[in-house]
This record gives structure tokens, sequence and C-alpha cells, in this order.
């Protein structure tokens, strides 16, 4: 095991100590302020399921509406036995500048007791933006990948989700949305990570292609850019302008840790105050031992359960190395590879360090 640590503590070293001074396309870097895409919902029915359906007030309700508009009423007091029907939720993203006709895929998640949706057949569903109109309609087969199989005892066996499916270019877009990319006559850009060097570096790379004062960087995130007004220009103009190439800034100082799967990744500039650490513990073993106290032959005596317990106290072989002034993430993991330490204490002594002020950067625990 001691190996598989030292593997992965090398890893992160090497992950972190590689320099990223390389140039980058402002495409891959920002985006077009107002050019996004936009989030679709809607409510619908699957039908055909092989009896994985659910007998819910909503779902009967929504099937009787279902058959009201193709003129088919049923009794009040009668209830329908749909267990080949789900109610479920429909989601889609509508891309920047999609216009109708165009095909988007949806995702069909069950919203009800439905046990799959796998084998079932969406039905006519209207998937409205955030303004509450309908921008496209979805029908289709889904695509399933999970299931779920459960015997008479109440024992089951589920694969992946067999309550979301899939169903690709399973809606047509019926409307487009209204865009101000050919309006006015600037155009901003947004850092995907906002740094003012980088918003900097970039209006520099604006202004050193196309001219002085072309680009201003507005603060951290945005940089405005003259643009001309005709589209045909505008967009080879933006054609020309996301193909620029730049350094950006260096990332902040911050060690990323992830306490659910042990992931830790430092970053290459955080630094090290002088300090000295020792990591280990003392292991206490408790372990309950019943014995029997027979009576001796003929003294009308009881048997008696005497408990008794027995205490281990175990003491790692604990060891103590010390950073320097200056030291470096390099000397860390190195000392780290020294006294075989694991993952999760690395955690332990990253958050000490940071504590006690040894620790110049951000420490971020997701």
């Amino acid at each position: 095991m001691k190996i598989y640590y030292k593997a992965l503590l090398a890893f992160i070293l090497l992950v972190t100590t590689v320099q990223v001074a390389h140039s980058q396309r402002l495409k891959d870097l920002a985006s077009i302020q107002g050019v996004r895409s936009n989030h679709l919902i809607g409510y619908g029915l699957v039908v055909g399921l092989p009896g994985t359906g659910e007998q819910s007030p909503f779902t009967e309700q929504t099937f009787r509406t279902m058959l009201a508009n193709f003129g088919i009423t049923m009794p009040a007091n009668l209830k329908p036995k749909i267990k080949n029907v789900a109610a479920v939720m429909v989601t889609a993203e509508l891309p920047a500048f999609t216009k109708p006709g165009q095909k988007i895929d949806v995702t069909v998640s069950s919203i009800g007791s439905s046990g799959s949706l796998n084998g079932g057949t969406l039905v006519q569903t209207f998937l409205k933006g955030l303004d509450g109109q309908v921008y496209a309609i979805s029908q289709g087969n889904l695509v399933v990948s999970g299931f779920g199989v459960q015997g008479a005892d109440g024992s089951s066996v589920v694969q992946n989700t067999p309550t979301v499916g899939r169903i690709p270019n399973g809606a047509t877009v019926e409307r487009a949305v209204p865009s101000a990319f050919g309006h006015g006559d600037y155009l901003t850009f947004n850092l995907h990570n906002s740094d003012f060097t980088t918003a900097r570096r970039m209006a520099d790379a604006i202004n050193d292609l196309v001219g002085p004062k072309t680009a201003t960087a507005m603060d951290a995130t945005s940089v405005r850019v003259i643009a001309p007004r005709d589209i045909g220009q505008r967009v080879s103009y933006i054609a020309t302008l996301e193909n620029v190439e730049f350094v950006p800034a260096d990332a902040p100082a911050k060690v990323i840790v992830n306490s659910r799967t042990g992931t830790i990744v430092i970053g290459k500039d955080v630094k090290l105050q002088p300090a000295a650490v020792t990591h280990g513990g003392l292991t206490v073993t408790i372990a309950a031992n019943q014995q029997v106290n027979q009576p001796n032959p003929f003294s009308e005596g009881e048997t008696i359960v005497i408990k008794q317990a027995i205490i281990d106290v175990a003491q790692d072989d604990t060891r103590m190395f010390v950073l320097d002034t200056g030291a470096s993430l390099d000397d860390l993991v190195r000392a780290m590879n020294e006294i075989g330490a694991a993952p999760g204490d690395l955690m332990a002594i990253l958050e000490a360090l940071k504590e006690s002020g040894s620790l110049h950067g951000e420490l971020v625990v997701i």
C-alpha cells in the first residue's frame, strides 16, 4: 500500500509542477455575452411500459386530460388501470442560434413511483422556457441504459438508473430565442475564470491585432470590444478574434481537497513557511471476552458468566520533518513520501498547516 500512496503523491507532484506558460485561444478562455443556451422543461406522459408504470393521482388526472383532448370522456367513477403509463419531466437545452425546424436531444425523468421507463414512448410534450413560451415539441421512443429486476420476496437488482432516459433528436424547435448579437457597436467577452491579469492580456492581444483602443478590460471578467454593425462583417470579425492567442495569468495558489474521493490537487504557486510536522497516532483496541465460572461439584452454586475486557495499546512509529524557509511543494511531497503518508494523512497535514499559517494559499475542501 505504501508503494501505491507514493505513486499517488508522485502523480500529484507531477501534475502541479507542470508549467502552463503556453498560449491559448480566446475562444477557449471566454464567451460572448448574450450568446448562451437556454433550458427548456415540460411535463408529459410515457406510455407503453411493460407494467412498470404508476397509479398516482396526478398520473390519472393527466391520463384523463389526454384522452379528453382526443374526444374520449371517461366516467367520473371509473378508475383506470394505467400500470403501463408514467408521468415524467422532460428537460432539454436549447443552444444559442438554434432555428425552428432543427432537432435537439431531450432527457426524460420519472417523477412518480414508476419502476422503469425502459420500452416506453414519450407522448407529444410541449417544452417551455422561463418566459412560459413553447420553444420545442418533444416525442419519441426512449433510450434507457439502466434496468431493474425485483423478486417476489422483495429482493431487487438495479443497474444504472432505469427511471431516466434520453431521446436523441427527440424535440423539434418551434421558436427561436431572440438574440442581441447583431445589435450595438460593442461586443463583450466574459472570461470563464475571472482574473484581472488575464482580462488585461486579452485586451492587449486584441489591440495588437486590430488596433489601439479596440478592446477595453472593464473588470476582472469582461472585455469590451468595438465591433462592426453589419451582421456579415461581425461574424467574420468574431471568427478572427476568437482565434487570437495569448498567455493567460497563472491560477491563484489553491489546494483542492475532495474529502469524498481522497483526491488532492495542489497549485504550483502554493508556498510553505517554516514548520515542524509530526503525524501519527495512538491505536487503542478494546475487545470483550466472556468466561464461564463453574461451581464445584455438590456445592449448590450457580454458573456465573464473567466479562473481561482486553485492552491493547499500539503506538505508531511517528517521524517528524521540518520545512525550512522557502520550502516548496516539492519539499512537502518528498517529506510525505519519506514517512509513507496516505492521502488521508496528507489532508490532515495540509489542514493543520493552513490553520498554523504556514500554508500560503487557499485551502478548498469540497
